[in-house]
């Protein structure tokens, strides 16, 4: 049987009715751009976070930048971010003009507290937390850190809705925590889209603001330099339906990765995600670890198993960021050549599961029964 890493065929028609009357009521009320439908989810997935405030923009890529731009960090500004994350993470930095400080991460993907702390100088002014793979790190000992250093934090969550930290959802522990809908996440728009939360009333108008030229309070009369960075009302109307089932679909990743721990315990050289009691994943992607991970990636491919690699380039050895390629952070990159994503998503069925161990047993020559 063909198995994709990612089914959204799957979860569309699992949804089918519900969504098509929705986009369709939209469609009729001819309120394509900032319409109810928008204001009806950002209360919705404000209140789903716990936090006070939620924008929605463009994409979880502009939702960072707008944190950052809400933070008034800038040139001269140094940001410390772990390196084995998407660009987006580093470019949004970037782009606001201040300076990514990329980091090592530690033995559990997360970013390294001890090299955050290595790596504050007088310069640094904020620290962007990713919460990789839908896990998290240590939410205490972090904001021991920006608290002691008095530090801005964002929280990138563009892999975490429906993650938490001693049953708090993340995003809500720092400044600012931005979410991304890409159709691919595990709340996913049918096409870009993303947020921001804040418990923050001055971060949120100007976000509102910005997001709209500029323009937060009344047509035409703009108080800042902004752009247009907006989440249409379709994206919105189709969000608002998906997020009545994300904890539960958000369960059926978190059985499949219990699952997925228990067939490949003990098998070759395989190390399995780890994670603390205090996190309560989302489980984006199940990362294992691997020496072997070219030859297995090919091999579940010739037996049509679609794995993935996130991600194959740390950030400091990107072309891209060309003044970093010198840089050693032995962890980042140890795992960039070991790590392989396996198919994960609500609708992966038990057969399947057993089918992806039992080629991965194969593989490593284990003939023990699956």
């Amino acid at each position: 049987m063909d198995i994709p890493l990612v089914d959204l065929k799957k979860n569309y028609e699992t949804i089918k009715n519900e969504v098509n009357e929705a986009i369709l009521q939209t469609i009729s009320t001819c309120y394509f751009v900032n319409g109810t439908d928008v204001n009806k989810f950002e209360s919705e997935f404000a209140k789903y976070t716990g936090s006070r405030y939620c924008q929605s923009c463009n994409s979880g890529t502009d939702a960072l930048y707008l944190a950052f731009k809400s933070l008034n960090i800038g040139e001269g500004d140094e940001v410390i971010v772990q390196s084995n994350t998407f660009i987006a993470s580093a470019l949004a930095v970037s782009n606001v003009g201040a300076k990514p400080i990329l980091v090592d991460n530690d033995d559990n993907f997360m970013i390294d507290c001890e090299e955050i702390k290595r790596k504050i100088t007088a310069k640094t002014k904020a620290l962007l937390v990713v919460h990789l793979y839908g896990l998290c790190p240590n939410m205490d000992e972090i904001m021991e850190i920006v608290k002691e250093h008095n530090l801005y934090l964002v929280e990138d969550c563009a892999q975490a809705s429906g993650t938490y930290y001693k049953n708090q959802h993340v995003g809500t522990f720092g400044d600012l925590g931005c979410f991304s809908f890409y159709p691919g996440k595990n709340l996913g728009a049918y096409g870009d889209g993303g947020a921001v939360i804040t418990n923050n009333e001055k971060y949120n108008d100007y976000i509102k603001g910005w997001k709209n030229w500029g323009c937060g309070k009344k047509k035409y009369f703009h108080e800042t330099k902004g752009g247009n960075s907006r989440l249409d009302s379709i994206q919105a109307s189709v969000l608002s339906v998906k997020l009545k089932y994300l904890e539960t679909w958000n369960e059926s990743r978190r059985n499949i990765a219990n699952k997925y721990c228990e067939l490949l315990q003990n098998i070759g050289d395989i190390e399995l995600p780890n994670y603390h009691d205090f996190c309560k994943p989302s489980w984006h992607l199940f990362v294992i670890k691997t020496s072997k991970r070219d030859e297995l990636l090919e091999y579940m491919k010739t037996n049509k198993v679609f794995c993935g690699i996130h991600y194959p380039i740390p950030i400091h050895k990107l072309e891209a960021y060309s003044e970093y390629n010198s840089m050693y952070l032995k962890n980042v990159e140890n795992d960039s050549n070991k790590i392989i994503s396996l198919p994960i998503f609500p609708e992966l069925t038990l057969v399947e599961i057993e089918s992806i161990c039992g080629l991965i047993k194969t593989f490593y020559g284990d003939n023990k029964d699956i």
